[in-house]
């Protein structure tokens, strides 16, 4: 008998028919001898109603009471699967994140997970339940406050259980039939991928692509967990992400040169004008934005101009965490000797991925062909052995993709890509 950990993403239980049917689905798991651990996300947009809902209350909501708030929506989709499994004649029982023993951090709303004590889990497993967990969900090692992961939180949860209980395989289910080299709402010609390398799905998940959150792939790489991308509309067989390449029938399903394009408009650029070109500044700008907790991607410092002695230094961040990188730059502007700051949310990120990259030397130059043909203009570019990245405009994005992607064969025969729920919110 194995064990499978299963993870359905809020647009699988949107609704009560949803529910009901990944009951079925989890119920065939279990009959094929199989022990069953399951992850659940929020019904549908649950926890982005929620999120509006707080903002309506309060403008700043506090980070531990907006946890509170939100990890009641994994909370009612998984007393919901555990009843449709027990109407079906199976033993299920649910658990919140700290009822499975998952520990984080004490960071509210991005906690990291830090142990996974999975004991009620194995009791239950032991007993012969199905065992339903919340996802998105944890409680802090120091202050046992409920602390939530962040976007694509479930994700995370499930490749950790995964690894906690020695699983056989990490099942993510959503509402495509896998990982596809564009994403489909934008490239209706997008092709489903056999198989893809840890590596080269961390690259692609870090550039924007939605089906699997970088943490979780990173988690899995480290625990070497194979994940299984699949959809819970469909009986397909999706997308398997590992270290090693699996087989299919008498023979192994080799990576491609070019494993996708991803896209994500969820940044924004900053650029701090009149920099002082002198050892030290660039530490104390970063520093700053590192003390305020923000993450950074892209980062470019033009030359210096030589009448001045001033540059200027760009990068992007979240979206989200703007307001904050101004407001700290701004508190620290008489230290830092900057002359003023521009901030610029309409722009998108197009990235190019594949290992194969590294033994062929035409791609960066047909990659900035397919760009140029198609009208597009390029602010920042970014590179690492199996990525290139360029920041454009954002209503550019689109078409910078559908080129990109048909410039390097990537376009199916047929509009083989199907979104079978979901509003991409």
């Amino acid at each position: 008998m194995g064990l499978v950990v299963q993870k359905y993403g809020g647009s699988s239980v949107a609704d009560a028919e949803g529910i009901k049917r990944v009951a079925k689905r989890i119920v065939e798991a279990k009959k094929n001898g199989n022990d069953v651990v399951v992850v659940v996300s929020a019904m549908g947009d649950t926890t982005d109603e929620l999120i509006d809902l707080a903002e309506q209350v309060s403008p700043m909501p506090a980070g531990r009471e907006l946890d509170m708030l939100l990890t009641a929506g994994e909370r009612i989709s998984m007393a919901l699967l555990a009843m449709a499994i027990k109407n079906l004649g199976h033993k299920a029982q649910s658990f919140t994140g700290s009822q499975a023993g998952v520990i984080t951090d004490s960071v509210h709303n991005k906690a990291r997970i830090i142990d996974v004590t999975p004991g009620r889990i194995r009791t239950a497993l032991d007993e012969g339940n199905i065992a339903i967990v919340a996802g998105f969900q944890g409680v802090s090692q120091d202050k046992k406050d409920i602390t939530t992961l962040g976007r694509g939180g479930s994700d995370t949860t499930a490749v950790a259980l995964a690894a906690a209980l020695d699983a056989e395989v990490c099942e993510i289910y959503t509402d495509v039939d896998g990982v596809f080299t564009a994403d489909p709402r934008v490239v209706k010609k997008a092709r489903k991928i056999d198989w893809i390398s840890f590596e080269d799905m961390l690259e692609l998940a870090a550039s924007g692509s939605k089906v699997l959150l970088h943490r979780c792939v990173e988690y899995a790489r480290r625990y070497n967990i194979p994940i299984h991308v699949r959809s819970s509309f469909s009986p397909l067989q999706g997308t398997w992400v590992s270290s090693e390449p699996i087989e299919q029938g008498d023979k192994k399903v080799e990576q491609a040169i070019i494993s996708g394009v991803a896209h994500d408009t969820s940044e924004a650029k900053i650029t701090v004008v009149g920099v002082p070109d002198k050892p030290g500044e660039a530490a104390a700008i970063f520093r700053t934005i590192a003390d305020a907790e923000i993450n950074i991607d892209m980062v470019v410092q033009n030359v210096s101009a030589a009448a001045t002695g001033l540059t200027d230094i760009s990068f992007t961040l979240p979206k989200s965490e703007g307001r904050k990188a101004i407001d700290a730059l701004e508190k620290n502007r008489p230290r830092i000797g900057f002359e003023s700051l521009r901030y610029d949310d309409q722009i998108g990120k197009i990235s190019l991925v594949g290992a194969g990259m590294k033994t062929n030397p035409g791609v960066t130059a047909d990659f900035f062909t397919a760009l140029s043909d198609a009208g597009v203009n390029i602010e920042l570019i970014s590179t690492s052995e199996i990525r290139i990245s360029v920041v454009t405009r954002k209503d550019d994005v689109p078409e910078a993709v559908r080129a990109v992607h048909t410039a390097f064969g990537l376009d199916s025969d047929s509009d083989e890509a199907v979104v079978y729920g979901g509003t991409g919110r």
